[in-house]
């Protein structure tokens, strides 16, 4: 009970820190919309009360990156859904993705990486799964994410180290710079 009351409160002061900053402001109903479908179908929130906070909260960093507000929330459950799948603070995955490939789905890499998370193709062939679909959102997440966690295993916990070996540049941390201060200075 006092978790939900928390969460209202939190997103009662972040509504009234909006409208007091700038009285014009009204909200986009369509957002509205789209952030209330996104509650009512998100799976992997503990609540609802968590569910709107989080979603709210990444809404508007993310609006930079996607303009429409439904695919935004689309995006933004997907990534919920498949970092906490794979224990992962979402937050990372959105940092990683920024720097990766700036959430765009059909971006390809100069070696060939694809998608959001930038995942090498190889890796369809190595798990025997050679028609997945990285430039699927859902699929790229799911690859991107379980390499993520691994990484982070692997690396015992040292996140810079983690990223350093996702993006290929291990004994290297311009990358993993790059990630954690969109995770510092966005995300978090």
């Amino acid at each position: 009970m006092m978790r939900k009351a928390t969460a209202a409160l939190l997103l009662c002061l972040a509504w009234s820190s909006v409208e007091s900053q700038s009285p014009a402001v009204k909200v986009d109903p369509e957002l509205r919309l789209a952030l209330q479908e996104a509650i009512n179908q998100a799976g992997s929130f503990v609540d609802r009360f968590d569910a709107e906070v989080w979603l709210m909260s990444k809404s508007q960093p993310l609006s930079r990156y996607i303009k429409d507000p439904k695919e935004r929330m689309q995006v933004l459950k997907a990534v919920h859904r498949e970092a906490t799948r794979a224990g992962l603070r979402p937050e990372i995955v959105l940092a990683v993705i920024q720097i990766e490939s700036a959430f765009d789905p059909y971006a390809v890499s100069r070696v060939g990486a694809q998608g959001m998370m930038q995942v090498m193709p190889f890796w369809k062939k190595e798990i025997g799964r050679p028609d997945d679909n990285l430039i699927n959102m859902d699929t790229n997440l799911r690859y991107g994410c379980t390499i993520l966690k691994h990484y982070i295993e692997k690396a015992k916990g040292n996140l810079a180290n983690a990223l350093a070996y996702y993006n290929g540049s291990y004994g290297r941390h311009t990358y993993s710079s790059k990630v954690l201060d969109a995770w510092a200075t966005r995300w978090r």
